[in-house]
């Protein structure tokens, strides 16, 4: 049989047409399988939202084959709520920690991830009336409250004009989460019950004594939210006449002034941030509740998270190891050190303290 050219052709074209099949088959096989990401799912405190959705973040969870999920829940909140199919609990404090535990919740594995000291947020104009009148003061462009004056006023039903902001509607208050909710009100709570208790951390006996005191401060806020994240928007949305003064965290003007810079261009000239004297630390907490819950805590701990968390967010880490100076993040005010900072209550006055502000609800 004769092999004519464009047979011969046809048999070249067959073989490229084969070649490249197999080419494409073992260039396939060679690529590696995707890796089958384990979902984590867990409550998350409102102000940690942004770590959580940071894509870096989330590419060194998918690192360790994880694919991370939350829901939105305040730190006390969440210790009451459905558990179920729940990998962990990231709540903002101890004393939620504590809490949790005396409602059943098994916390022995939990971890300090990242630390944030209480903090309070103003706007320009009320705080320059409230340093005229000597409950606040500006010293080496650092605003600092002096939270015994600021507690006195509140008992004795003072009036925004009476310490200094003639603008300013009612009586003088600082707005805050619930306490019986959320971390930073249930913190701050314990603030104010530590002053009312000459600066000693608040005892039950003192408690008993100051009971009406703490409820009448607390009543004066009317609405309170249940998230960190929420109220500080509210802040920043509503201006200074919704909330001239608020409970918050100091991670959330600097996360905002990172990753939101057209907000914080807006409101820079105006948002201030105040430390208290004194003020208390939060301690964000993480509670692993299975093994996958446990990977993630040994994430959120490695230097990379840590880092991250700090950098793009403003959290300080754990143990301050790879803590550059909070200069980095240009936000007027702030304070490279927290020198002025009390003890939480025990464990027994913190129940007394939510109770007391349960009854008062």
């Amino acid at each position: 049989m004769r092999i004519t050219k464009s047979k011969i052709i046809g048999l070249v074209s067959l073989l490229v047409v084969f070649l490249l099949i197999g080419g494409i088959l073992v260039w396939r096989g060679a690529q590696p399988k995707p890796t089958q990401l384990n979902e984590v799912n867990g409550y998350l405190g409102g102000e940690k939202i942004g770590l959580f959705d940071d894509a870096r973040f989330k590419k060194l969870a998918e690192a360790q084959g994880l694919d991370v999920n939350y829901r939105k829940a305040g730190s006390l909140a969440m210790m009451d709520a459905d558990r179920k199919g729940l990998d962990y609990l990231f709540p903002s404090s101890r004393a939620a920690v504590e809490y949790g535990k005396a409602k059943g919740v098994d916390t022995s594995k939990g971890d300090i991830v990242f630390n944030s000291p209480i903090v309070l947020y103003t706007h320009k104009p009320v705080a320059e009336a409230l340093v005229k009148s000597g409950i606040m003061s500006h010293d080496g462009g650092v605003y600092r409250m002096d939270m015994a004056k600021a507690v006195d006023a509140m008992v004795n039903n003072k009036t925004w004009a009476d310490v200094g902001w003639m603008s300013g509607y009612g009586q003088f208050r600082i707005d805050s989460t619930d306490p019986v909710k959320s971390n930073s009100g249930n913190e701050y709570a314990a603030l104010v019950a530590t002053v009312l208790n000459g600066g000693q951390p608040a005892t039950t006996t003192s408690l008993s004594r100051d009971s009406a005191k703490i409820s009448a401060i607390f009543s004066k806020s009317g609405w309170m939210e249940t998230s960190s994240e929420d109220s500080f928007n509210q802040f920043l949305n509503l201006g200074v006449g919704s909330k001239p003064i608020m409970v918050g965290y100091e991670s959330q003007i600097l996360d905002l002034a990172v990753n939101d810079p057209d907000a914080w261009n807006q409101v820079k000239d105006d948002v201030v941030i105040v430390y208290p004297t004194p003020t208390v630390w939060s301690t964000h907490v993480f509670i692993p509740t299975d093994a996958d819950g446990e990977i993630l805590l040994k994430l959120l701990k490695s230097s990379d998270v840590q880092k991250l968390a700090w950098e793009r967010h403003g959290f300080r880490s754990a143990d301050f190891r790879g803590t550059s100076s909070i200069s980095r993040f240009k936000v007027p005010g702030t304070l490279e050190q927290i020198s002025a900072a009390s003890e939480l209550p025990n464990n027994d006055a913190m129940q007394q303290l939510i109770d007391i502000l349960s009854k008062g609800q």
